[in-house]
Order: C-alpha cells, then sequence, then structure tokens
C-alpha cells in the first residue's frame, strides 16, 4: 500500500469488504513510543446497529478496527469483515 497522509484520511467513509457502509472515519490509534498504529475509530453510520459488526466499541459506541484489517484506500477505506 502506498504512503498516505493522515489528513487526507479524516472523514473518510469506511466500508466492509462486503460492501456494507461502516460509517465514517473519526480518529486513529497508535502507540506513541513505537509509533505503530492500533485501530482506526468510526463513527457508526446512523443505519447501521452495532449488532450486526463484529468489532469492538470505544465508550462513546464508536468501532474500533485494527489497522491489520484495512484492505484499500482510495474512495472509501475498505476493511476486512
Amino acid at each position: 500500500m502506498s504512503d498516505i497522509l493522515a489528513e487526507n484520511l479524516s472523514g473518510k467513509s469506511v466500508m466492509g469488504s462486503d460492501g456494507t457502509e461502516l460509517g465514517m472515519l473519526y480518529n486513529i490509534t497508535m502507540d506513541l513510543k513505537s509509533g505503530k498504529l492500533h485501530d482506526l475509530v468510526i463513527e457508526p453510520d446512523d443505519e447501521l446497529s452495532p449488532r450486526n459488526v463484529d468489532f469492538d466499541l470505544d465508550d462513546t459506541g464508536r468501532f474500533l478496527v485494527p489497522v491489520g484489517r484495512v484492505q484499500a484506500v482510495k474512495d472509501y477505506i475498505v476493511v476486512q469483515r
């Protein structure tokens, strides 16, 4: 995957590999010491029930998607479901 600036990802739509629109990218978590990325924090789509998604949730109900599940970044960020 080519390098992409984080500022270009802000507000980008996130879609599951099955075509389900999951929501919008809210943030990306990382380890400050190593610089390793951990999770995409996704603001869920209003019409999507969190029960239908197999990702962990943070305290505010946002999806936590491990960075290792990112498959593509183009018009959407596509993550493995």
